[in-house]
């Protein structure tokens, strides 16, 4: 009887403490970067950060494709397999490696086919990806040896010298789009090296001896995600491309710029899914999983819900604080981004609990139908709505992913909660946007309103929240 009441308090507390850990990190590197965004806006121009924001996606599609999602792999079988993490970073590494040097293969190629003033951002670009590749990797790696505090000190790091490195090059030195470049690849750069020192100080970095039954099985495991990568990439970012192609490059600069509200958002996504994975990983053969992973998803849903509906609220005032000059018209974008966010984050739960399972084909199916239904829309609304458009169908073809993400999630553990309460809350936020974007007369009072009628239907989930964190900080305070 102990044994069984011990369990699940074990998997809140691990989980309460990774989240703890990933807050520190996440919350000083967001908010840091957040007080950055008025300087971009006022010293990069639309083009210039249209650019900038194309090169930051392909690396999105690119890192993750070209190195076998090596990095997810690390983190799977790094929590299970404590005694070969050796081996698991030498695997990783070689992969990394590898994509590295396709990349600048490719990026030399490309020199013929690109106009002259195009070449240099194309080999800074192989400079990116080298970078990026190599920290996301490392990242993953930690994450999965469960040296989440490496993990805090390499994003820190990364975040400190970046505002460092922008500040001088863009107030300084005043170099521009190349100084907002500089500081990308210097700032991932560092933070790589910074990781690689601190763990193997610690002990983490030892014994890189080859292991070709571990490659297999790691390969076996990561090679499928490619489809699910590919397809989230698709989701994230095909509409960026898509507006650039039929609007321009300074439109696609307005439109980039509007992700950065909904970043405030997936600052509590990002930080509840790097724990979230780790916990998923640990207790997905558990027999009372299904309990938790309902009681953990009913959690997260309200959260990012209200968050999203307070956020939406407040959408004119912050941006009037971040976005600058021609950038302000950005806000109306957010809503309906906003609202992708939200089904986003649910897919990546649900994805987390499969790929725990080693499910990989069916988030595979479902990024990939969600994928479809995003670049049909995409094709279908911008030439009408310009990057309204690509807003909405971000936010459609995010929910599309999300209801076959709900239904193949079965398969595996019985989520138990209300759809029906849910669909009405997410009527309720696009009702909201609406109110927001269509300026409509007294829609603070309406979307106040509607804010209130969301935490009443969600009371029961918020008291659960309010409880379970009561017992946590309780049970911290005495040492149990």
């Amino acid at each position: 009887m102990g044994k069984e009441k011990e369990k699940p308090q074990s998997r809140y507390r691990y989980l309460a403490n990774n989240i703890a850990l990933f807050s520190v990190s996440n919350f000083v590197s967001k908010i840091l970067v957040f007080l950055l965004v008025p300087l971009y806006t006022d010293v990069l121009t639309t083009y210039e950060y249209g650019i900038a924001d194309i090169m930051q996606v392909t690396l999105l599609l690119l890192v993750p494709a070209l190195t076998l999602n090596m990095g997810e792999a690390a983190l799977r079988f790094g929590i299970e397999e404590s005694d070969r993490r050796g081996g698991i970073l030498r695997t990783g590494l070689s992969y990394v490696l590898r994509a590295d040097a396709v990349v600048v293969g490719l990026c030399i190629m490309a020199f013929s086919f690109v106009k002259p003033e195009m070449k240099w951002y194309i080999l800074l670009f192989a400079f990116m990806f080298i970078a990026n590749s190599l920290y996301e990797f490392l990242v993953l790696f930690f994450q999965g040896s469960e040296a989440v505090p490496v993990v805090v000190v390499g994003s820190i790091s990364s975040t400190v010298i970046m505002i460092i490195s922008n500040i001088i090059f863009l107030l300084v030195v005043k170099i521009g789009l190349n100084g907002y470049i500089y500081s990308q690849i210097i700032a991932y750069a560092s933070a790589s090296v910074i990781m690689l020192l601190i763990g193997r100080s610690a002990g983490l970095v030892k014994d890189l001896k080859s292991d070709d039954d571990l490659k297999k099985e790691m390969v076996e495991y990561s090679a499928p995600l490619i489809a699910y990568s590919t397809s989230s990439w698709i989701n994230n970012a095909a509409d960026r491309y898509i507006v650039l192609a039929l609007c321009g490059a300074a439109v696609n600069g307005v439109y980039g710029v509007a992700y950065k509200i909904p970043a405030i958002l997936m600052v509590f996504q990002r930080i509840f899914a790097q724990a979230w994975q780790m916990s998923a990983t640990k207790s997905y053969k558990d027999e009372k999983s299904s309990g938790f992973f309902t009681e953990m998803y009913r959690t997260y849903n309200c959260v990012m819900v209200i968050g999203c509906a307070l956020l939406i609220l407040l959408v004119n005032p912050i941006a009037t604080f971040m976005f600058r000059k021609d950038f302000y018209e950005a806000w109306i974008y957010v809503p309906p981004l906003l609202i992708s966010v939200i089904f986003g984050a649910l897919t990546g739960f649900l994805g987390s609990i499969c790929l725990a399972f080693k499910d990989s084909k069916s988030m595979g199916t479902a990024t990939s139908i969600g994928a479809v239904v995003n670049v049909a829309l995409n094709f279908a609304l911008i030439p009408h709505f310009s990057a309204m458009g690509a807003a909405v169908a971000t936010a459609v073809s995010y929910c599309v992913m999300w209801a076959f993400a709900y239904k193949f999630v079965a398969k595996h553990v019985m989520i138990e909660n209300s759809i029906l309460a849910d669909v009405l809350g997410y009527l309720i936020l696009v009702a909201i946007s609406v109110a927001m974007i269509g300026q409509v007369a007294g829609r603070y009072v309406i979307c106040s309103v509607l804010t209130a009628v969301l935490m009443i239907l969600y009371y029961r989930d918020i008291a659960a929240i309010v409880s379970k964190m009561t017992g946590l900080i309780k049970s911290k305070i005495h040492g149990k």
